[in-house]
């Protein structure tokens, strides 16, 4: 008898060992997975004894972003920019001596560019069409097309183009850049290296970029505008012009440039914001020129070390330094030493905060200006680079200016 109940009761002890050594495995496994789509917290049970093991409770997953939809409407609506340039050759008399042609040489070059209006009208960057003799633009759906230029703004390097053989074409409604987040996902489309309609993923790494990128020619009323937002979506020769999208699927900025000591991506890039990309692009197609707005300002944004050394109140806002003689802010009663803090309503802290939110109006706007210290915004009217207040067509322009 008690040879059976041994053997029974070993029998048991055994097959319990069995059953944990495969199923505890199993049951590890399959923890490991749950924690990928869910956060376990644990707590006391409060139905077993002190010595109970605690019951997991589980939280919600986090919302995944779903970029599909974004993807599939911005690249029907972003174009393959194509150019050709010929530069001279110097003259060179061996040449004629050997009979051989003194031919100009032929440059090519490619971008991208964003459909901003069903009849044709294309948004891209200026260093992508400058200098070019001819432009060719490629559909997503392999159809190509000569295209003119319609404007061109050097101080923000954007240029509008249109594509006049068809209509009815995809295109991309501007979001509001204002309302990016860092952290937020965005899509670069484009086409880099020549690989076309290609979309890559990344989040708003900073906003408000000045990188000197853009360089000033005062004769010809080129004054430039900065204020870049950054991402680390990857973005490579090709890219520039293309388009930078929200999960909504709307145009949020301009790809223009990227940070990198080789020429290729290295995890940071560039794009125009949808608040100056708008502006100039409604501009160069109705006036054929951006009305540039200037407040007149000139200072720096309130560092620590700033503040300590002005005495200033807080390290926020711009510090004026000087101002422009005629200008809106002088006029308005500003004066060198006082810290702008906001433009209507809008907290400004840096000078590409300030050139951000000043490029947007045309001259003769007026905008309501907070001075640190004071107790009421002040009214000051912009004006553009010579002092007047009036939008003039680009002929009205060229006319007075020239």
């Amino acid at each position: 008898m008690k040879t059976l109940l041994s053997a029974f009761f070993g029998a048991l002890i055994g097959g319990g060992l069995i059953w944990a050594a495969v199923a505890l495995p199993v049951l590890r496994q399959e923890a490991n997975d749950a924690q990928e789509f869910v956060s376990v917290n644990w707590v006391p049970d409060r139905a077993s004894s002190p010595a109970a093991a605690p019951l997991p409770v589980v939280s919600a997953p986090a919302p995944v972003v779903d970029l599909r939809q974004a993807a599939r409407e911005s690249v029907h609506a972003v174009v393959h920019v194509k150019t050709v340039s010929r530069a001279a050759v110097p003259y060179n008399p061996w040449m004629d001596f050997w009979g051989i042609p003194n031919s100009p040489r032929i440059r090519q070059g490619s971008g991208s560019g964003v459909i901003i209006d069903s009849q044709g009208f294309i948004l891209t960057n200026n260093h992508v069409i400058d200098g070019a003799d001819h432009i060719e633009v490629s559909l997503n759906d392999r159809r190509s097309f000569e295209a003119e230029v319609v404007g061109t703004d050097p101080g923000t390097d954007l240029a509008v183009l249109r594509i006049a053989q068809v209509d009815d074409l995809p295109s991309l409604q501007f979001g509001s850049s204002d309302d990016l987040e860092i952290g937020e996902w965005v899509l670069a489309v484009g086409n880099p290296f020549d690989l076309t309609s290609t979309v890559t993923a990344g989040i708003v790494s900073a906003k408000a970029r000045n990188l000197q990128l853009l360089r000033p020619d005062y004769r010809n009323d080129v004054f430039p505008v900065e204020s870049f937002i950054q991402t680390d979506a990857a973005v490579n020769p090709g890219n520039s012009g293309g388009a930078l999208v929200n999960a909504s699927g709307q145009l949020v900025g301009i790809n223009t440039a990227i940070a990198s000591q080789t020429g290729s991506y290295a995890g940071y890039a560039f794009a125009v914001p949808a608040s100056i990309a708008r502006k100039v692009s409604s501009d160069l197609i109705a006036y054929g020129r951006v009305q540039r707005a200037f407040i007149g300002i000139s200072g720096a944004g309130v560092t620590p070390e700033l503040a300590e050394e002005m005495g200033l109140d807080a390290v926020q806002g711009v510090w004026i330094h000087s101002l422009s003689a005629g200008g809106g802010a002088e006029d308005a009663g500003i004066e060198p030493g006082d810290v702008l803090i906001r433009i209507n309503g809008q907290a400004v802290n840096s000078i590409s905060e300030l050139q951000e939110e000043v490029a947007r109006h045309d001259p003769g706007d007026t905008v309501l200006v907070e001075i640190q210290g004071h107790d009421r915004p002040i009214q000051v009217q912009l004006r553009d680079v010579h002092g007047g207040t009036e939008v003039k067509d680009r002929l009205q322009w060229n006319r007075e200016h020239t």
